[in-house]
């Protein structure tokens, strides 16, 4: 009898992924702490990862439950135990993992990156020179397989894995000098570059990687599997993907080095005589100071009796009509200054057109702090007869510097503007943002707790596992 029940059980269909989730009404999402995938921000969770789960469980109707863990080993754990749906975290579909996993459609493909600090080390100028630096990379990653195949060249290659770190911990392990080289994926290194001006690519390996969700291959994934085939469709179609990208990848990876070094060298001698001001002014106003305190830097670089040739003067740099139709009287006076300017975002913001969604509503907003409303319009218009989306920041953004040809300008109601500027000024300020954003939170950052056998030499590991 025990032999036959066994033997029906192990004939039973895996059950249907999509029809649990459905029954249950969450769908459960596995992924990691970090600025490509998932954290919180002044308590509210964010992250690429985060709002593409999030935007599938709504497609979906049901709840989000995600939960971060650190590495990659607790992170496979996790879902081969059945205690997710899916693992939402960078994973790059290879054939060991497929062994193991199902894997969703692609969303993004990277490349796999040797990265090195130049300030303590030399420009390795092949895989030979691998052989003799410290490497270390994050366990079961894609980075580890390939290490493995180079060494099947190099068979002196040697290198560490961290199962109780992720990317940010490598990044700062290499910026201390504890390491000479990590691994790292290009939207991982573009997105945290801007904190480590002093890195640079040593070569890639490998090839490029398509990211994608990961599922247990302990139940069934083909109707699952065609949901989200189609709610990739659809935001690759109504451009939530390509924004998605563009808010959380592409303006670091523009952002010059001498500006962000000049910028984090501010943020330490200057901001901290000015941000209860702007702390005080954002809570009046529903901001977020980090925001705020962007917007002031890229004005005045927190100067509150700056001047330009122009007239625009003080922290925000008002014009003096501004001024007087906000009420500032005193446009040098700091907590003025920042209560106009507040005021003046805040009221083009409310003025945009309801179709444009957040976040591009801020950096529309934030366009039209430094161009005008009339001009931003009017690069909305050229961008609608040029086949773009006039709601998007990422496709209006390419029509605003159209404005300088007179092809274009002579089309509009505006006419002729600078409209490269307002790209780099939103640019910039999202740029000083995302500082300001990984600062706070590297600051009060907790450390995971430490594996101790992953970072004894190799010889003592030997002798205690001996014992």
């Amino acid at each position: 009898m025990v032999a036959l029940l066994w033997l029906l059980s192990a004939c039973t269909e895996p059950p249907d992924s999509l029809d649990e989730i459905r029954k249950d009404g969450v769908l459960r999402v596995v992924t990691r702490n970090g600025p490509t995938t998932f954290y919180e921000s002044q308590g509210s969770p964010t992250g690429f990862e985060y709002y593409l789960a999030r935007e599938f469980a709504d497609y979906l109707g049901v709840d989000l439950e995600i939960e971060p863990v650190v590495g990659l080993e607790e992170l496979f754990e996790r879902l081969e135990k059945g205690q997710a749906d899916i693992a939402a975290a960078g994973l790059t579909i290879t054939p060991e993992r497929q062994q193991t996993f199902s894997f969703g459609p692609s969303y993004m493909t990277v490349k796999q990156l040797f990265i090195y600090n130049r300030e303590k080390l030399d420009k390795p100028e092949d895989e030979t020179a691998l052989q003799n630096l410290r490497i270390r990379v994050l366990s079961n990653s894609y980075h580890a397989e390939i290490l493995q195949q180079l060494r099947e060249e190099y068979p002196d290659l040697r290198w560490s894995e961290s199962r109780d770190q992720e990317t940010i911990d490598l990044l700062q392990m290499l910026n201390d000098g504890e390491i000479d080289i990590t691994m790292v994926d290009s939207n991982e290194f573009h997105a945290n570059r801007a904190f480590y001006p002093e890195f640079r690519i040593a070569m890639s390996a490998g090839t490029p990687g398509k990211l994608a969700w990961a599922m247990s291959n302990r139940r069934q994934h083909a109707r699952l599997l065609e949901e989200m085939s189609l709610f990739y469709k659809k935001i690759e179609e109504n451009g939530e993907l390509g924004r998605l990208v563009d808010r959380f990848f592409t303006f670091n990876e523009r952002q010059p080095f001498l500006r962000t070094q000049t910028f984090l060298q501010m943020k330490d001698e200057r901001l901290p005589n000015y941000k209860g001001l702007i702390e005080q002014v954002a809570i009046e106003y529903d901001m977020d100071w980090r925001f705020l305190a962007a917007i002031s830097y890229q004005e005045s670089y927190w100067n509150p009796k700056a001047k330009s040739p122009t007239g625009v003067r003080g922290m925000m740099m008002l014009t003096l009509p501004t001024a007087k139709e906000l009420g500032v009287a005193n446009r040098l006076d700091p907590l003025q200054s920042l209560r106009g300017g507040a005021r003046y975002y805040k009221k083009l913001y409310a003025r945009l057109p309801g179709g444009i969604e957040a976040p591009d509503r801020a950096w529309f907003a934030l366009a039209a702090y430094n161009i005008g409303l009339g001009h931003l319009e009017d690069a909305r218009v050229i961008t609608e007869k040029r086949g773009g989306n006039p709601n998007l920041w990422k496709d209006v953004k390419e029509s605003l510097p159209l404005l300088r040809q007179r092809k274009w300008y002579k089309q509009t109601r505006y006419g002729y503007a600078r409209g490269d500027e307002p790209v780099r000024y939103v640019e910039n300020i999202r740029s000083y943002y995302s500082l300001l954003t990984w600062d706070e939170l590297n600051r009060y950052r907790v450390p995971p707790p430490r594996i101790v056998s992953d970072y004894l030499p190799e010889a003592l590991n030997r002798g205690l596992n001996a014992l």
